[in-house]
């Protein structure tokens, strides 16, 4: 999973879409209000690869998620006298 990590050239949300005739619309969310942005086919191509790599990141980032998750509830919890060194006592004079 790390070497995917570093694998991504570009990362972009949501979608491309074409709009006829020749054109291409890139639509996003920016505080809560839709944003389109109309684009050129090479600017789109760029575009969607972006948004690819992005979605493979979201499931590489869901993957490390589910596996820490489970990770972390498997693990038993040690009980906090268990954890605390026991010492000796000390000897009666």
């Amino acid at each position: 999973m790390a070497a995917q990590l570093g694998s991504f050239e570009s990362l972009s949300q949501r979608s491309v879409m074409p709009q006829p005739p020749r054109a291409w619309i890139w639509t996003r969310k920016v505080h809560a209000k839709t944003v389109t942005l109309g684009l050129s086919a090479e600017k789109a191509q760029q575009m969607k690869s972006a948004i690819a790599n992005y979605r493979a990141l979201e499931a590489i980032i869901h993957e490390m998620r589910e596996i820490t998750q489970n990770l972390i509830l498997r693990t038993p919890e040690i009980p906090e006298k268990a954890r605390q060194e026991k010492r000796p006592k000390p000897a009666l004079s």
